[in-house]
């Protein structure tokens, strides 16, 4: 029996308005925010680490639900994807780096991040260098890299379906998540804001010790530190549920995690570094400098206090604290004025400084024998205990410690 015409009228009236799903306007935002969370889950577990890093292999079951999913969900191919993201590492912070804000604005990258992703993705060279050890499979030659922009209109379809008219608009910020989260906030702020557990060799930050939004990717520092980890946190105060997810897929025989941060073991203190501490030292060498970060930091804290018990003007130490546990070449020109006035007129900090470089120069000076570093080894360790400052001292016996 055909409905009369004002029947089919109202009933389109209300599929516009509603869709197959009555749902009030909160529950809308809870299924906009659980698909976009999934495709966060998606990129961060199966893009990123199984598949650019190959931190973790994954089960044929979310291996595949993953690669769906980014079809529908982002149109982005998989080849490429993990190319441009090799590359980013590979040639960070430098003038081929497809998204360094260091070389392109942070606007640029923020803003831009999609533009830059699809620039990229059109440079064969690229593709070809990095893209190796991705799926080939008929799926992947066929439906996911053919018919790309085909996935999210499938998206589309159903949004339209479940929800009239809205679904439109919850469609939109589906497509608008990566592009902004990660190819904007993750790739643009990660590299020019937050802070730092480690001296990395780039410009890579911590947005967030609570890696929660972007599944983990704010722990970017960490990432870039550790990039064949498949866990980002490292402090116990840090989050990373891309990591939670990984931990209850082992459990269930859906991931083999290959890879995690190394953690420096301690033992009894040596009479002298050997060969042994060394190995320890170069292996665990980021979170060894994160040690001795912290006991300048602390020594600066001192002399300030000091500083201030005489009332003398604390504004040059102030403004140099930030600097004195950082590579040199990390330092801006414009704070090395105030970091050599600060050096100057504290003898102790100076002395800190100093050996902290001599101690990074035991792993980048390549042309030294292993017996010749372990003999400069030996030597920085009797110099710091010898120097009379404490937080050398400790650092050097913590250092006698530690195990290869």
């Amino acid at each position: 029996m055909l409905l009369p015409d004002w029947a089919v009228l109202n009933a389109a009236i209300d599929w516009l308005g509603h869709g197959l799903w009555n749902l009030a306007w909160w529950q809308v935002v809870l299924y906009t925010l659980a698909t976009t969370h999934i495709t966060i889950a998606a990129v961060t577990i199966f893009l990123h680490r199984a598949q650019a890093h190959r931190a973790l292999d994954l089960h044929a079951i979310p291996s595949h639900f993953f690669r769906f999913w980014l079809w529908i969900g982002t149109g982005m191919v998989t080849k490429e994807w993990v190319a441009i993201h090799r590359k980013h590492h590979a040639k960070c912070e430098t003038v081929d780096d497809p998204h360094s804000p260091q070389t392109r604005g942070l606007d640029t990258v923020m803003w831009r991040g999609a533009e830059l992703y699809r620039a990229e993705s059109k440079n064969a060279e690229t593709i070809k260098k990095f893209g190796h050890g991705t799926p080939d499979d008929w799926m992947e030659r066929n439906v996911y890299t053919r018919y790309g922009w085909q996935g999210v209109g499938l998206m589309l379809i159903l949004d339209l379906a479940l929800f009239g008219a809205l679904g439109a608009a919850v469609w939109a910020v589906q497509m608008l998540w990566i592009p902004f989260w990660a190819a904007g906030v993750v790739n643009g702020v990660g590299h020019y804001w937050g802070y730092r557990n480690f001296e990395a060799q780039d410009a890579s930050t911590n947005l967030s010790p609570w890696g929660i939004i972007i599944g983990g990717e704010e722990l970017h520092n960490n990432h870039h530190t550790y990039p064949t980890s498949a866990k980002f946190s490292v402090k116990p105060y840090e989050f990373d549920i891309g990591w939670v997810y990984i931990s209850l897929m082992k459990k269930i025989g859906w991931a083999t995690v290959k890879k995690v941060p190394p953690k420096l073991q301690l033992g009894d203190v040596k009479p002298v570094a050997d060969e042994k501490t060394l190995e320890a030292l170069i292996a665990n060498r980021y979170e060894v400098m994160a040690g001795y970060a912290r006991g300048v930091r602390q020594a600066c804290k001192e002399e300030i206090a000091a500083l201030k018990a005489r009332q003398a003007d604390v504004s040059v130490l102030q403004a140099a604290k930030r600097w004195l546990p950082r590579d040199a070449e990390k330092v801006p020109a414009i704070a090395l004025p105030q970091l050599a006035q600060a050096r100057a007129a504290h003898p102790a900090l100076d002395k800190m400084v100093t050996m902290r470089e001599e101690l990074r120069q035991l792993w980048l000076n390549t042309s030294q024998s292993r017996e010749q570093l372990t003999a400069d080894l030996q030597a920085w360790c009797r110099r710091a205990e010898e120097s009379g400052i404490s937080a050398l001292r400790e650092f050097s016996l913590r250092l006698r410690a530690a195990q290869a």
